[in-house]
């Protein structure tokens, strides 16, 4: 008997695991991790080398993984709060990471798009970024909180007319940033054999969950999506929680188009950051969360945004062509986002729930 109990006792806990909104992206990430042991377990190796600068770097696969998911992660912050609070998705994001991107090279550039020196310092072009990310942030809630403006249909406005709006910024030109202590921001710092960009998103990471936890934004976004009218009845105002989610929307965009424009020192309008929204609205979806809106997890967004980051390498380094890649993608991320469906989950759950009973019932007679 009390090996029965506690078999049903370890299959009770696996249950409630399975219910959890945070288990399909840590099972993606672990049939992930099983598939690239198989074929080649060299994939997790770390390495400490030097780069083309002289200092010491950590290097592999896995350090790729973590780098190139920052500006993912960043974003996915953003997204999940704007899809929780208006049942909606920006897919303006890429178009303003190339703006933002644009306004911090001709901040720091000028009239002379290859200056020798810089204008004016890092900080002060982040901030400007900053300021100008969340006044198109503004825009995009404005026309959706206010004007009653579907999402997907308020956004499409900047993500039509976004790069060329950056273009214009710079004249039509290419800015470079000749000096090295530009690309420490978006590669590595002297001394340092982690990238930038990881302390980066960690920080931002930190922040928004020290935000959720000591302030109300969690529960009024929530609350708002659920039903933005029994919100109203309780003192909380829907429509400035909408303007707020995509005003912080802007501010994610600015920190992940900093990163983007760190990581080369200049910037193609056209192709930066392309497609990066979509990548960003899976990852919400990969986490389990209702593209309609209402409850949200933000650990399973990010933990999504790191999940496809980590595909995205695995293809690559299976040599899958960057034509063939969306294709492969599309049919896992589809798998696994049908899979996060909270129906599906349920249905899951409750099918194992029958097992386990049926199974129990066995064992005692």
């Amino acid at each position: 008997m009390s090996e029965i109990i506690v078999k049903t006792g370890w299959k009770g806990t696996l249950s409630k695991i399975v219910r959890k909104q945070i288990f399909i992206p840590l099972a993606a990430l672990f049939v992930l991790v099983v598939f690239n042991l198989i074929a080649d377990p060299s994939f997790f190796k770390i390495t400490y080398s030097t780069n083309s600068q002289g200092y010491p770097v950590l290097s592999g696969y896995l350090i790729t993984i973590l780098d190139n998911a920052s500006e993912l992660a960043i974003l996915a912050i953003g997204m999940t709060l704007v899809t929780a609070a208006s049942g909606g998705q920006d897919i303006s994001v890429g178009a303003a990471i190339a703006i933002a991107g644009s306004v911090i090279l001709r901040v720091l550039c000028g009239d002379n798009p290859r200056p020798d020196e810089m204008q004016h310092s890092i900080l002060f072009a982040f901030l400007v970024s900053c300021v100008v990310s969340m006044l198109f942030g503004a825009f995009n809630g404005t026309l959706v909180a206010y004007f009653n403006i579907q999402p997907m249909i308020a956004t499409l406005i900047l993500y039509t007319a976004g790069r060329s709006i950056a273009a214009w910024i710079n004249n039509n030109r290419l800015p470079i940033i000749s000096d090295p202590s530009f690309g420490y921001w978006g590669g590595f710092f002297p001394g340092c054999p982690i990238p930038t960009p990881i302390f980066i998103a960690i920080a931002c990471i930190i922040i928004t969950f020290l935000v959720l936890k000591f302030t109300t934004l969690k529960l009024y976004t929530q609350s708002v999506g659920i039903n933005a009218n029994s919100a109203k009845l309780n003192g909380i105002n829907p429509r400035f929680i909408k303007f707020l989610t995509y005003v912080i929307m802007g501010l994610c965009v600015a920190v992940a188009g900093f990163i983007k424009v760190t990581r080369f020192s200049t910037i193609n309008y056209s192709v930066v950051a392309l497609d990066i929204e979509m990548d960003a609205i899976l990852a919400v979806a990969l986490g389990g969360n209702a593209l309609s809106g209402g409850k949200f997890s933000m650990a399973s967004s990010i933990l999504g945004a790191y999940v496809i980051q980590f595909l995205t390498t695995t293809l690559f380094k299976f040599n899958v062509s960057s034509s063939a890649l969306p294709a492969y993608k599309a049919v896992v991320v589809i798998v696994l986002v049908v899979l996060s469906a909270p129906t599906v989950r349920e249905k899951i759950a409750s099918t194992f729930k029958r097992l386990q009973s049926a199974r129990a019932k066995g064992e005692v007679a």
